[in-house]
């Protein structure tokens, strides 16, 4: 069963897994580098994810193809997108709460990679009332 705990603790997982990253590579490269070094990161981590699946678009009823790709759909339920930027832009804030809505996802996260401290100041996590509305435990 899908508790606000399970999320909490998988949002810890992947924070980790972005920081070892980061600890690894530093900042200043491309996204596309980040997002290859994640995915592997997070198999060793043991976590299940997928990345650039294609984020459905249910329009009035209808499911329409599109190309929309999330950086990684994390145990089927969290959204994760990455960046390498110098300055966050609040668009990146719209996708994933646009992606977390079209996937029925409960809780996604940005992480930026272009910054000194992933912790402190390159991530930044999201929750919908899927969230709101599970159970603590």
């Amino acid at each position: 069963m899908l508790t606000k705990k399970y999320f909490d603790d998988l949002t810890r997982k992947i924070i980790g897994a972005a920081i070892e990253v980061h600890k690894e590579l530093g900042p200043g490269l491309l996204e596309k580098v980040y997002q290859k070094c994640l995915e592997r990161e997070f198999q060793l981590c043991g976590i299940k994810a997928i990345s650039e699946e294609i984020v459905p678009i249910n329009y009035k009823g209808q499911t329409l193809e599109s190309d929309l790709r999330a950086d990684f759909i994390v145990e089927n339920c969290f959204i994760v997108e990455i960046k390498a930027v110098q300055e966050m832009n609040p668009i990146f804030d719209a996708q994933v709460i646009s992606y977390m809505k079209m996937k029925k996802s409960p809780k996604g996260i940005i992480i930026n990679f272009h910054v000194k401290n992933i912790f402190y100041e390159g991530q930044k996590t999201f929750v919908n009332e899927l969230y709101r509305d599970l159970p603590d435990q």
